[in-house]
Parts: C-alpha cells; sequence; structure tokens
C-alpha cells in the first residue's frame, strides 16, 4: 500500500503533459509560465478550457486570507477521508513504511512535500470544525517551501496569524478554532474533487476572487498567450477609442474590420 502512486502511474494519468517532470512523475511546468499565468483572469482559462472541452475546472465561493492576491502554482493533491479505525491505522503503517511516520500528522505528511511554486490543494469534504487542514504554524511552513500558498475544501485555524504571512495566500471554507480531528489521508498527488472541479497532480492552480481554475498542463501555453494577445488587442482598441478614432460599436466586436485590423498590425510594429 502506497500514500501516494508511483511515477509510471502519474506519468500514465498526466500523459499529455508536454513539459518535464519531477522525478515523482508530476508534470513541471515551467516557472515563466508560472509567472505570466499571474496576468490570466479566469474568464480568459475559462474560454480556453471550454473551447476544449474541459468543463468543469472552476470552483467559486472561497474565503481568502489575501484578498487580491492572486494564487498561480503547480498543483500538489490530497485528500481526506472521515475516521474509520481500521483504515486510519493501514495508513499509519504505510506511512511508517515510507518513513513518514517522523514528520507528524497527516497534514504534515503533505506539507512536508512541497516545493517552490507548488499549491496544496486539499480536498476534506468541505469539513471546517475539526477540519482544520493548517493553522499559523504549519501555514508558515507552507510559505517556507512554496510562497504561494493553498487551496483547502476545509477549514484553517490562528486565521489571523496566517493574514500576517507575506507571499501567500491561503482559499478556504471557513475558520475554526478547533484542530484537525478524525481524519484520514486517502493518498497524496491522486485525482480529487474539489467542489464540482476535477483536480489532478500537476495542473496549474489559477486563484483570484472569482474563483480557482485548474488548467491542465497541455493547456497552460494555450490560456497563457492568448489572454496576453487579449490584453494588447485592448490596449490598442482602448487608445483608440480614447483618441476617438473608432466608435465603441467599431471596436467592441468578435472581429475587427479589415482596416482596422491593418491599423492595428501597423501600431503593435511600432510598439514593439
Amino acid at each position: 500500500m502506497h500514500i501516494q502512486p508511483s511515477r509510471e502511474d502519474l506519468i500514465e494519468l498526466t500523459k499529455l503533459n508536454p513539459f518535464l517532470r519531477f522525478d515523482d512523475g508530476r508534470p513541471k511546468v515551467p516557472d515563466d509560465l508560472l509567472a505570466r499565468m499571474k496576468l490570466v483572469t479566469n474568464e480568459e482559462a475559462w474560454a480556453i478550457l471550454h473551447k476544449h472541452e474541459y468543463l468543469r475546472q472552476f470552483e467559486g465561493g472561497w474565503r481568502e486570507t489575501h484578498p487580491g492576491r492572486k494564487l498561480v502554482g503547480r498543483v500538489v493533491t490530497a485528500q481526506f477521508l472521515p475516521h474509520r479505525p481500521d483504515y486510519h491505522d493501514a495508513i499509519q503503517q504505510a506511512g511508517l513504511a515510507e518513513g513518514r511516520s517522523n514528520i507528524g500528522g497527516q497534514n504534515s505528511w503533505v506539507i512536508e512535500m512541497l516545493g517552490e511554486n507548488d499549491v496544496m490543494v486539499v480536498d476534506i469534504f468541505g469539513k471546517v470544525k475539526d477540519g482544520t487542514v493548517i493553522g499559523d504554524n504549519l501555514g508558515t511552513a507552507v510559505q517556507a517551501r512554496t510562497n504561494t500558498g493553498a487551496v483547502i475544501d476545509g477549514g484553517i485555524r490562528d486565521y489571523d496569524g496566517l493574514t500576517k504571512l507575506p507571499n501567500v495566500n491561503f482559499f478556504m471554507r471557513g475558520m475554526d478554532p478547533t484542530p484537525i480531528a478524525d481524519v484520514t489521508l486517502a493518498g497524496i498527488n491522486i485525482p480529487i474533487r474539489i467542489g464540482g472541479a476535477t483536480a489532478l497532480p500537476g495542473d496549474i492552480i489559477l486563484g483570484t476572487p472569482t474563483g480557482i481554475t485548474f488548467i491542465p498542463p497541455h493547456l497552460v501555453q494555450e490560456v497563457v498567450e492568448t489572454s496576453e494577445e487579449i490584453r494588447i488587442r485592448d490596449e490598442f482598441g482602448k487608445q483608440r477609442l480614447a483618441e476617438g478614432k473608432y466608435t465603441s460599436g467599431e471596436i467592441d466586436v468578435p472581429e475587427w474590420r479589415e482596416d482596422i485590423n491593418a491599423d492595428f498590425k501597423t501600431w503593435l510594429k511600432n510598439r514593439n
């Protein structure tokens, strides 16, 4: 019994990944694409995902520790189940065999696997009371390892302390003073459900005040480049509207006229 899939299983699970991989098989989307993703909106990402029939990749309705700070990174998944004694003992023994038992609680097993630009995404079935995956101590560990944050479909504690941490944002369903209890880790880097969305290890997460989108690695470049094209076209359109050269009806359409497209190409060449 293993806590997470083998390298071979992770490669098979994410076989459309076009990038390099971590040693455990998880996709490694390049850092430069992560940086560019920070300017993408959920709506822009949704349009590309919808085009490719990835229709269940967004989930809204979150609370945040750092509202307005975008959360972008490579997904590390974890799932917890309601406690059952025989299953809990089996997981503890598996953790012992893998050298995890000296790390701490099972939530710490996940945190200790994180690296730079990783985002821990936890399905704890919406549990807030006794479902607090992190407090300010474990949140500090997440910050030190990732500089991103986490998504917890459940609860957190020590909210005040978490809000003081720099360079992170934690998305959660609620806060509670209780510590995590009566749950058992079902697996790390396995497919999980977050609300109405399915997340796989190595997805890129885009978290904004609108909500959270899980983007498969093979669609990341298209999402980023399409967003950049939209921003450039918007810059041109707004400039020409401010100058009074075109009307809003001429600019705010799916396809520009031939003369406007020619003007855009000239403007783009001069801008570059």
